[in-house]
């Protein structure tokens, strides 16, 4: 399919409605249609995986174009500097929350770019960073306990941005990487007790929310449970 098909097929799916909720949500719309998400999975799987494109789908610079971009790229034939220049684009929490979720914790460059990019100033950028910690933990379920206590540390030197974007992906990496198994739970717990210390509203907000989680019975059944197993 190319790239001007796909493009009249999501005007096609334009939902203005879906458009004017968006603002709502923080999600940039004036170059978006208001496809929904499991609308453009289902084309995604009609598209299938192509990885160039992919690449001209965010060369559109629309939003449901570049979300599609994400779900139908190769994550094996995706660059660092791809990954580059698409965080250079991110205008919006759930283009990047698509591209680090769908995509780019696939990469063999998630871990380095998690914590190259969660340093950087620019807010959707360092969400990224949070982000793909918090999906890692999630997704790839073979990655060894060292990779997340190496996050850990630049949790806690991110905890106190106060910018929403940036807090709320702080507090999803940590609870993500605490409910992994007791082990990291453990170090979870004990992280956001020291960002609890730090005189920072966004800080004590962070910690508090994610020990409200961390420690509830709920999680810990869980994760007793899954290490009997």
């Amino acid at each position: 399919m190319e790239v001007q098909q796909i493009v009249d097929r999501l005007r096609s799916m334009s939902d203005p409605t879906a458009v004017e909720g968006m603002a709502r949500f923080g999600i940039q719309s004036s170059n978006s249609f208001g496809v929904s998400i499991p609308k453009l999975r289902v084309l995604a799987r009609e598209v299938g995986r192509d990885h160039l494109l992919a690449m001209r789908l965010w060369e559109t610079g629309l939003h449901d174009a570049r979300l599609l971009a994400t779900m139908v790229d190769d994550p094996e034939e995706v660059t660092t500097d791809q990954m580059d220049r698409w965080v250079r684009d991110f205008d919006s929490w759930d283009v990047v929350d698509g591209s680090c979720g769908n995509l780019f914790d696939k990469t063999p460059f998630a871990v380095s770019k998690a914590k190259e990019w969660c340093k950087r100033d620019e807010e959707f950028v360092k969400r990224a960073g949070f982000v793909l910690m918090a999906e890692l933990a999630v997704h790839d379920k073979q990655a060894q306990d060292k990779v997340f206590l190496a996050f850990l540390p630049l949790i806690i030197d991110g905890a106190a941005d106060k910018r929403n974007f940036v807090k709320k992906a702080v507090n999803w990496s940590l609870r993500q990487i605490g409910k992994r198994n007791l082990k990291l739970n453990k170090a979870a717990v004990s992280t956001a007790l020291k960002i609890q210390k730090i005189d920072s509203g966004a800080a004590r907000w962070v910690a508090s929310d994610a020990l409200r989680e961390l420690k509830s019975p709920r999680v810990l059944k869980r994760l007793l449970e899954n290490k009997q197993h």
